[in-house]
């Protein structure tokens, strides 16, 4: 990765908390002081220092605190091109902190448009900070980039080859159930709600690691665009849905970081693949469809399909007994309403996974928020014709029943289910508008710590 490397070389580079810049200042030399002064340098974000012949001497960035994994995301955006590296900075945690911010405050999504701007190289002491720091970026990247790619170049076989193309670079084993095959291997609600669009729905299903290890399985809802089928979206709901693969894009991101930092686990990605498109085969509001699990389910709207391709992804996915089953989507703006769109939501069967999972989101600036399987609410997914219904009219708790519908499926395996925006409103520090990675390093960072030295 060109804005990231190995060594110590060109403009030294100092950062510093701010609680720490005041007795920094009373040691320099007066000259400093001075030009600080005359700069209006306030002891808060980055100046830079001159040499006595007017070169670049030395870099200054003062940031709140650097437990915040995005203390230093827009630096390299302020800085001037060239190679840097981290003057006073030995400890790897810090090392590693400040890279990730540096790498994905370099990101740029330049595939429709020409972007020779350079962007400046900040070069890492410590070998293992930068590795690690590198698979975070680039797990970051892969679904900023999915999510931010137009849906015309972002169908089922697209987000496919983009599976085929993480999964090749690690040996893990990759197949698919495309088209009618679904039907023939029991997969019907993916079948009914891709069935309409040009682009073939599909199951991609790749595994990684030795059998023997912990089973972890991931799942991610590809609705590659939704239109809301016949339950059509009005044109303002419907201007962002190319990021409705959202979800698909975090576990091929999660899985990058499992694989690339080899966790001893055995990891199975599963990923339903569709557009909820508009033709005359469309499944309809009032059908009653078939699970791979057995159970009926009544349309009440088309517009929630995401819940109904996962719906058979995770029948699947516990068929196997995992340890854990995880799935992202982007599911609700019921969940939107509730925590705003850069909280993600998550539910889980697993008190104690809720409590770990809320903590370590907090350690690594990934937070995340548990919200309530509320049983009573269950009530109002009874269908009088069939076994539930897979949208509950009117606009309350629409994240919970989406939820309890998901829960269904898991037949008590345990199981985490994340709703996330997977995209920035607005510019943040190290993240830019579009497409954004939610609650990855979160779940990462739990599972370092409950496999990693298993």
């Amino acid at each position: 990765m060109s804005v990231l490397a190995a060594g110590r070389q060109g403009t030294p580079l100092l950062i510093l908390e701010s609680a720490l810049y005041n007795a920094w200042l009373e040691q320099q030399p007066a000259s400093t002081r001075n030009w600080l002064q005359a700069c209006g340098f306030s002891g808060k974000g980055l100046q830079l220092l001159p040499a006595a012949d007017g070169q670049l001497q030395q870099g200054l960035f003062v940031c709140d605190s650097l437990d915040d994994e995005f203390a230093c995301g827009d630096l390299p955006a302020a800085l001037p091109a060239g190679d840097y590296w981290l003057e006073n900075i030995d400890d790897p945690a810090q090392m590693k902190r400040i890279a990730f911010a540096w790498g994905v405050g370099c990101y740029r999504f330049d595939r429709y448009r020409s972007n020779d701007k350079p962007l400046p190289c900040l070069y890492i002491s410590d070998g293992d900070a930068l590795r690690e720091a590198q698979h975070l970026v680039i797990a970051t990247r892969w679904v900023r980039d999915l999510v931010n790619t137009p849906a015309a170049d972002m169908m089922p076989e697209h987000l496919a080859a983009a599976a085929e193309t993480i999964a090749a670079e690690f040996g893990a084993h990759l197949r698919q159930v495309i088209g009618d095959d679904l039907l023939t291997h029991n997969f019907p609600m993916i079948h009914a709600v891709g069935r309409a669009s040009a682009s073939a729905p599909r199951l991609i299903d790749f595994s990684w690691g030795d059998p023997s290890l912990p089973k972890i399985t991931l799942v991610g809802k590809g609705v590659c665009f939704d239109s809301g089928g016949l339950d059509i979206k009005p044109a303002d709901a419907m201007r962002t849905m190319k990021k409705d693969m959202g979800g698909a894009a975090h576990v091929l991101g999660l899985a990058y970081l499992i694989m690339a930092e080899r966790l001893p686990v055995r990891l199975r990605v599963l990923i339903p693949a569709v557009e909820n498109a508009i033709s005359g085969n469309s499944f309809r509001p009032g059908d009653v469809l078939k699970t791979r699990k057995g159970s009926t389910v009544e349309i009440d709207n088309t517009d929630a399909e995401g819940r109904l391709v996962l719906c058979d992804a995770l029948t699947e996915a516990v068929g196997e007994q995992p340890e854990l089953v995880i799935d992202f989507a982007t599911l609700t703006g019921a969940c939107r309403v509730a925590l705003g769109t850069e909280l993600p939501g998550f539910f889980t069967n697993q008190w104690q996974l809720a409590s770990d999972l809320m903590q370590t989101g907090q350690s690594v600036s990934d937070p995340v928020w548990h919200l309530p399987l509320h049983e009573p609410y269950r009530d109002s997914l009874k269908s009088d014709i069939a076994d539930l219904v897979n949208s509950v009219p009117g606009p309350f708790g629409g994240a919970i029943t989406a939820a309890l519908y998901l829960e269904h499926f898991v037949d008590n395996v345990p199981w985490v289910h994340f709703d996330v925006m997977a995209w920035n409103r607005r510019k943040l520090p190290g993240r830019p508008l579009g497409g954004e990675a939610m609650g990855i390093r979160a779940v990462f960072a739990y599972l370092q710590n409950r496999y990693q030295n298993v």
